[in-house]
């Protein structure tokens, strides 16, 4: 059963990341979790996520916007290691709130509801029609690779910060699909030089099977996602990303992810 469940979400987070630039991490850890203690569920998460954006990068590495991939993606690499230094030194984030719904507990933190509220903020320009001109100004990328190292760094969700100010960078859809890839497989590079010590590859090991499949469909996912990005626009995009930004950012405040 558990081979069905993260193939199918694995399958669709890879498809679904190709259009939004973010997802697959986010929706691979939950279910990871469920079947696997939380060290090797982080780690699995890892290693598919760094695998599907090498490939991905061998499939829209002609689009990079090297000017925007250089002001963005030198902040983020230098904000996700200390996003990911300061994690390793924060031990447990204090419980806002607890509750019980169907039979499992949820916990809402300050670090949540930080990150589900600016989720929520940044989907409001990307879903407000008085917004659909706005670009993000030349000296602004810096802080969106700020916040997308950071948040990186801390939690592993750079992908919905990113995609956020690249949206209204005034790429085309292509650039936007290939600037969006580079910067989160530079982004994934930092988290792993800190991470490194504390995946184990040991028990790892014992679950190659899942693993391989998990990276499997994330490939077959990445490639499906591909071919139908052919028959959306940026604008098509720009909403995927502000509906996904609006859910997952409630879903965080309310400690469900």
């Amino acid at each position: 059963m558990e081979y069905i469940i993260i193939s199918i979400t694995v399958l669709f987070g890879a498809s679904l990341t190709f259009f939004s630039g973010f997802g697959l991490g986010t929706l691979m850890l939950p279910v990871f979790s469920l079947f696997f203690p939380l060290p090797i569920a982080i780690g699995a998460t890892a290693i598919v996520h760094f695998t599907n954006n090498i490939f991905k990068f061998g499939l829209v590495y002609k689009h990079i916007h090297y000017t925007t991939l250089l002001r963005f993606g030198i902040p983020a690499f230098i904000f996700a290691l200390v996003g990911s230094f300061l994690l390793k030194f924060i031990g447990d984030i204090e419980i806002v709130h607890r509750y019980e719904m169907n039979g499992h507990w949820f916990e809402m933190t300050y670090l949540k509801i930080i990150i589900g509220s600016l989720m929520i903020f940044f989907a409001w320009f990307d879903l407000d029609p008085r917004f659909d001109n706005l670009h993000v100004k030349k000296e602004w990328i810096p802080l969106g690779g700020a916040l997308s190292g950071f948040f990186g760094g801390v939690s592993g969700h750079q992908g919905a910060f990113r995609s956020a100010f690249l949206t209204k960078a005034g790429l085309t859809k292509e650039q936007f699909i290939g600037t969006s890839n580079a910067i989160a497989l530079i982004i994934d590079v930092s988290r792993i030089i800190v991470y490194i010590e504390t995946i184990n590859f040991a028990a790892l090991s014992e679950e190659k099977g899942i693993l391989g499949a998990g990276i499997l469909f994330a490939f077959v996912g990445t490639y499906f996602g591909k071919e139908l990005v052919k028959k959306t626009t940026l604008k098509g995009i720009q909403k995927v990303v502000g509906v996904l930004l609006f859910l997952l950012g409630t879903l965080f405040i309310l400690g469900i992810l």
